[in-house]
C-alpha cells in the first residue's frame, strides 16, 4: 500500500530524503503523517526517522545546504528546514529506562526496535520517499479499521509514559470507529493505572486535554473516561453531562476547545490545565454567561461574536434548553452594538466613582431594553 499526497512529493521534502539515502542512510516518514494520509485526514507535521545519527543528520543537511535546530538533539531529534517547511528528524531509538513521566533512549539502526517503543499500532507506520507504506508491527489493518490499539502490552505502555493514558482517549476521539467503540484492553489498562496520571505535569496533562476537546466528538471518549475514573484524575470535579448535547447543538460548527471545558466545569482549572491568563479569562466569562440571564444580543455585546456564540451553546446544552429564536442574528446585531454614551456626555456634573456608576447602571439599562434605547433616551432616564 502506499500514502500519497503534497507533503509526500514537495521538492523540498523530497530533496531532504535523497540526502539522506545518497549519504547511505534509510529516510522514512512516521508517525502522524502517515497515519492521517491513509485516513484522508489533514497531514500536518511531517515526520522522518532514521539510522542516522543527529550529528550524521546534521552534517548531512548541513552540507546539502539546509538550515538545522537542534530541537530535541538528547533525544535524537534535529529539525532540518528545507525551503521553508521543518521536518522533525528522528533517529531510531530503544528505551533503555522509564519512568512513567520521561524516558532515557538509546540509538538503534532496527526500524523495528524503534517501532515497538511507540505508544499505539497506528503511529508506528512508516513510508518510504515513494510513500510506500511499512508496517512493522501489524498496526496497518488497525489504522485501516480506525482501531486505537497500544502496542504490545498495554500496562507496560503505559507504565512507560502515563501521558499515554489520555492519548488514548484522544486518539480514539480523533481517528477512532464511533461504532466499534475503546479497545477493551487499553481502557481497562487506563482505568487500572489512572493514577499515574498523578504523576505528570499539568502543562501536559493541559495540552491533551486541549487536543481531546478539539476533536470533531469528544463526547464518547469523555464518557468513557469518566466510567474508567480517569476523567477524575486528569479534571477533578468535571461533569460530562452536558458534553453530548453541546456537540448536538453546535450542528457542526468549528470545535473550540474552551466551549466544551465550560460545560464540563471542574475544579481549579487554571492551574490544572496551566490555562494562560486570556484563557482563563474567556472560561471565567463563560461560565458566569452560562449561569446568567443576559440575552443573545447582550452577550453579543460584552463577549464579542464568537465568546457569545460559545455562551449561548453552552448554556442551553446545560440547561437542557432548545436554543433560543434568532440567537445568532441577536448575536451578531449584539457585537456590532455601540454603547450611545460617553463618559463626556456625563461630564462635569459626574466625576469618579459617582461617573463610573452612572455609567455602569445606563448600561445595564440599555442591556436590558436590547439595546434599542437611544443616547437622549439614556440620558433622560
Amino acid at each position: 500500500m502506499k500514502v500519497t499526497g503534497d507533503w509526500l512529493s514537495h521538492p523540498g521534502t523530497q530533496k531532504l530524503c535523497a540526502a539522506l539515502t545518497d549519504a547511505g542512510f534509510r529516510a522514512l516518514f512516521v508517525g502522524g503523517c502517515v497515519r492521517n494520509a491513509l485516513l484522508d485526514e489533514p497531514v500536518g507535521d511531517v515526520d522522518l526517522a532514521t539510522d542516522a545519527t543527529p550529528e550524521n543528520v546534521t552534517n548531512i543537511a548541513e552540507t546539502a545546504g539546509f538550515k538545522v535546530i537542534p530541537t530535541g538533539i538528547d533525544h535524537g531529534t534535529v529539525t532540518v528546514v528545507v525551503e521553508g517547511i521543518p521536518h522533525e528528524v528522528t533517529t531510531f531509538r530503544r528505551d533503555v529506562e522509564t519512568d512513567g513521566r520521561r524516558a532515557v533512549v538509546a540509538f538503534s539502526t532496527r526500524i523495528e526496535e524503534d517501532a515497538h517503543r511507540r505508544d499505539l499500532t497506528m503511529n508506528a507506520l512508516y513510508a518510504d520517499a515513494e510513500g510506500t507504506v511499512i508496517d512493522p508491527l501489524g498496526g496497518l489493518a488497525d489504522t485501516l479499521a480506525r482501531r486505537v490499539r497500544f502496542v504490545g502490552d498495554a500496562e507496560t505502555r503505559i507504565r512507560e509514559d502515563y501521558l499515554r493514558i489520555l492519548r488514548f482517549f484522544r486518539f480514539h476521539a480523533c481517528y477512532g470507529d464511533p461504532e466499534g467503540g475503546l479497545d477493551p484492553e487499553g481502557l481497562a489498562a487506563c482505568a487500572a493505572l489512572s493514577a499515574g496520571l498523578e504523576t505528570i505535569s499539568h502543562e501536559r496533562i493541559g495540552a491533551e486535554i486541549r487536543k481531546l476537546l478539539a476533536a470533531p466528538d469528544p463526547a464518547p471518549a469523555v464518557a468513557a473516561m469518566t466510567q474508567a475514573g480517569v476523567l477524575a484524575k486528569a479534571l477533578p470535579g468535571a461533569d460530562p453531562k452536558a458534553l453530548a448535547p453541546l456537540v448536538h447543538l453546535e450542528n457542526a460548527r468549528p470545535p473550540h476547545w474552551l466551549r466544551r471545558l465550560a460545560v464540563l466545569g471542574g475544579e481549579g482549572l487554571d492551574d490544572a490545565l496551566r490555562l494562560s491568563r486570556s484563557e482563563s479569562r474567556d472560561l471565567t466569562a463563560l461560565r458566569q454567561a452560562i449561569g446568567g440571564t443576559d440575552t443573545p444580543a447582550a452577550l453579543g455585546w460584552t463577549l464579542g461574536k464568537d465568546r457569545g456564540t460559545d455562551a449561548i451553546l453552552a448554556r442551553a446544552a446545560i440547561m437542557e434548553q432548545p436554543l433560543p429564536e434568532g440567537w445568532e442574528t441577536e448575536v451578531t446585531r449584539g457585537a456590532k452594538a455601540q454603547f450611545p454614551i460617553t463618559a463626556a456626555d456625563l461630564m462635569p456634573a459626574l466625576e469618579g466613582e459617582a461617573l463610573g456608576a452612572k455609567m455602569k447602571a445606563l448600561q445595564t439599562k440599555w442591556l436590558q431594553s436590547g439595546l434599542i434605547l437611544s443616547r437622549d433616551e439614556l440620558l433622560k432616564s
